[in-house]
């Protein structure tokens, strides 16, 4: 075999393969990352567009005294001048000038819009009602990178009034778009009090078997109802400790946290024994699991039900993040939590002035 210096032939063909391959994954995540910037500019464009469209519709109805007349008429002559165009039917036009009239006034909004896609925001503008609702999806959309499904989704399963009336929303009432480094024990932030898996269909009675199945099923609509930050890791994930194996659950690794999230399903009640199970459970992945660039472990136990006084008793000596949620196997009565929302009083928007 012949030799160049200390190197074989082979070796060398393996570097010149390596150096090859590393150019190549820059050079694909180089053209990735311009596609996404071209695709948020041509967004950007499109939306100021549209806002300018919306804009001019106003003024000729309420400056020039133009009647509701004036949009067919638009509709017809902007798909006479650009007809490999699409956008500019009657319907999307009224949608236009109702974005510019329900943004218009709103200063610290109007930038959002711009990030996210017309097919969400026309979803926003025709199912929510007040600006603190409209802003709530505009930011999560934005944060979570939803779809139009998904954004439809969410706000039919009531996801703002559940937000709202969660017992942490002083915590939650600022929804962060950038990435921040939450104090790993304010899991609030990043776990709901409550979860709606009406997706899982499951029977009047199911074991915990079948709704773990159910999730791993399902795991894109889960992942859309907890975060998109989670990766999953494995189901009755194995712990070994005195010889004997012990399983989480679920265990999934949350990339924003940084960390490892051991959940367990329970098919009742919340029981104070969760907790002591759980805690071991977040020990062992902290000694076994975690690497050190990693943060502590967090534990999700979801049950059923709970009742508030046994959880806060239950958790007022735990120092370990565990969090303890409910879930629904049914979409809710949306008009009853509207109710319920009306009874609380709420601020207009969801930023601090």
């Amino acid at each position: 075999m012949k030799k160049t210096g200390t190197k074989t032939n082979i070796e060398i063909k393996q570097i010149q393969e390596q150096d090859y391959r590393k150019s190549l994954s820059y050079i694909i995540k180089k053209v990735e990352d311009s596609k996404h910037r071209a695709i948020t500019t041509v967004n950007k464009l499109l939306i100021d567009l549209y806002w300018f469209i919306g804009e001019t519709i106003v003024d000729l109805q309420e400056k020039n005294k133009w009647g509701e007349g004036v949009v067919e008429k638009l509709s017809v002559d902007l798909r006479m001048k650009y007809p490999d165009m699409n956008g500019f039917s009657v319907r999307n036009l009224w949608n236009m000038k109702r974005f510019y009239t329900v943004y218009g006034q709103h200063e610290k909004l109007q930038a959002l819009p711009a990030e996210i896609s017309w097919t969400n925001n026309v979803v926003i503008l025709e199912k929510t009602k007040t600006m603190g609702e409209k802003e709530f999806y505009l930011k999560m959309c934005l944060k979570e990178r939803w779809s139009s499904r998904d954004l439809i989704r969410q706000i039919d399963s009531a996801y703002f009034e559940r937000f709202m009336l969660s017992k942490n929303t002083d915590k939650l009432i600022k929804i962060e778009v950038d990435k921040i480094d939450v104090p790993l024990e304010d899991i609030h932030r990043h776990l709901k009090d409550d979860y709606m898996l009406e997706f899982l269909d499951l029977s009047k009675t199911f074991s915990e078997k079948e709704l773990r199945k159910g999730i791993l099923n399902n795991l894109r609509t889960f992942f859309l109802e907890f975060g998109k930050n989670l990766t999953f890791v494995g189901e009755e994930y194995p712990l070994i400790v005195d010889d004997e194996i012990f399983k989480i659950d679920l265990l999934f690794f949350h990339r924003e946290l940084r960390c490892l999230v051991a959940v367990e399903l329970k098919i009742g009640e919340f029981k104070p024994e969760y907790v002591g199970k759980m805690q071991f459970y977040l020990a062992a992945l902290d000694e076994q699991i975690k690497i050190p660039s990693e943060k502590l472990s967090i534990g999700l136990i979801l049950c059923r039900s709970k009742k508030e006084n046994v959880v806060r008793l239950t958790l007022s000596k735990t120092h370990e993040p565990i969090k303890i949620s409910v879930y629904q196997t049914k979409l809710p009565d949306k008009k009853i939590i509207q109710k319920q929302l009306e009874r609380i009083k709420l601020p207009e928007k969801l930023h601090e002035e």
